[in-house]
């Protein structure tokens, strides 16, 4: 199979703000901070100093030491990583276009994008755009940096206290808004548009609708709640593996008997999405693998005995839905493992392996495969292997087949 990398690229990473409801105040203020494009920062007031003037992390990060070492670890410090870096080498000149929909989440500062349309001349070379800020991705002045004032959620002490505050702070003060720490801050890149690219009737995207018809909307559970613990800039979700532990419950009910060859073995595996906010997992890209199989006493699996099942949504051609089998919020799915012990001394083993990169992963080595990637094949190379080390155990337990239960 083969995908066309610059479609791929344009259907995963889509912007699409609202820019409805005006009459809320939230929806006004990011309909003004989430504009369809950024503008340029522009010319920089000389009575600030160098920090202040500097569109560099590293610069915010002299003061913020917490925030900028959180940022460091997260996806957003990587939202230009190989992968999207790899398409963009080529789409940036085929297709510039679809190259400033990827850089509107990816990479959203003006400073950012190579090129600019001009009504008049189209796509031209952005005489602001800085190579390093691009490499940057989703970083600090993404959020909080408008025509260099600072923007930001007001304080945790005065969390009422809204608009300028305290001009004789270093960057002449802040300005608060409470937008921050409202889930709609976050639409912008995590939701599709009503109107935008679905399958199945599904929204490819569509985590924020998840979450709004969920019971964390209406019990007033933020996306920063979660993602961002006491405003910790961690972001953490389905690449780490204590984040998806502490939103799933997994269990395993195996009738407790002394079995012998030829008994069947019925075992249930129960995984309940119990503090995901959203589906679990949220998007086209990740996948969850239940297996079971039966090992002898050193270990070995027994061919054959492998049973998989898989959480996820899949589309081999971003055509049609093969399946969706994602778990709402507060649901639950049972996998039966069912097998006649075919000799003695053995156990049952149940794994739930998260692959958080799986329609990647594939994406990459079909294209690549097929000779593709252009000048971006090394970074695509690169998003290759990085793909293929992301899977990770979340559960995993050898049942010994007897009356004793487990070990």
């Amino acid at each position: 199979m083969c995908l066309n990398p610059i479609t791929a690229g344009l259907l995963l990473i889509f912007l699409c703000h609202d820019v409805l409801g005006q009459d809320d105040p939230v929806q006004a203020f990011l309909a003004q901070h989430w504009p369809a494009a950024i503008e340029p920062q522009g010319k920089v007031d000389d009575s600030l100093s160098q920090l202040e003037k500097s569109l560099d992390p590293a610069a915010c990060g002299a003061c913020h030491v917490q925030q900028y070492q959180d940022w460091q670890t997260t996806l957003h410090s990587k939202s230009m990583g190989p992968g999207i870096a790899g398409q963009l080498v080529e789409m940036v000149h085929s297709d510039p276009n679809s190259a400033d929909m990827c850089w509107s989440c990816h990479a959203p500062l003006a400073e950012q994008k190579q090129k600019i349309f001009k009504p008049m001349a189209g796509w031209v070379d952005n005489p602001v755009f800085d190579p390093d800020l691009q490499k940057h991705g989703m970083f600090c002045a993404a959020c909080h940096v408008r025509q260099h004032s600072i923007f930001g959620p007001p304080r945790k002490t005065s969390p009422q206290v809204t608009g300028k505050i305290d001009a004789d702070l270093p960057h002449r003060g802040f300005n608060a808004d409470i937008a921050f720490t409202r889930s709609e801050f976050c639409k912008g890149c995590h939701q599709f548009d009503e109107d935008d690219f679905a399958l199945n009737g599904k929204l490819i995207e569509n985590t924020f609708n998840e979450w709004q018809e969920s019971s964390y909307a209406e019990a007033g559970v933020q996306c920063q709640d979660c993602h961002m613990p006491d405003r910790r800039h961690l972001w953490r979700g389905i690449h780490d593996a204590d984040m998806v532990k502490s939103g799933v419950d997994i269990s395993v009910d195996l009738p407790q008997k002394a079995y012998a060859r030829g008994d069947w073995i019925n075992a249930v595996i129960t995984l309940v999405n119990s503090g995901v906010g959203h589906y679990f997992p949220t998007y086209l890209t990740p996948k969850v693998f239940i297996k079971g199989r039966l090992i002898d006493s050193d270990g070995h699996e027994l061919i054959g005995s492998l049973q998989e099942y898989v959480i996820g949504r899949e589309s081999y051609d971003l055509a049609v839905e093969a399946y969706d089998t994602r778990i709402p919020p507060g649901e639950q799915i049972q996998i039966a493992y069912q097998y006649a012990l075919p000799a003695d001394d053995l156990q049952l083993q149940i794994e739930v392996i998260v692959d958080p990169d799986h329609w990647y992963r594939r994406f990459y080595q079909n294209y690549l495969e097929d000779g593709g990637g252009g000048r971006g094949r090394t970074l695509l190379l690169e998003a290759l292997r990085q793909s293929s080390e992301s899977a990770f155990s979340i559960y995993k337990q050898s049942f010994v087949l007897n009356s004793d239960s487990t070990q």
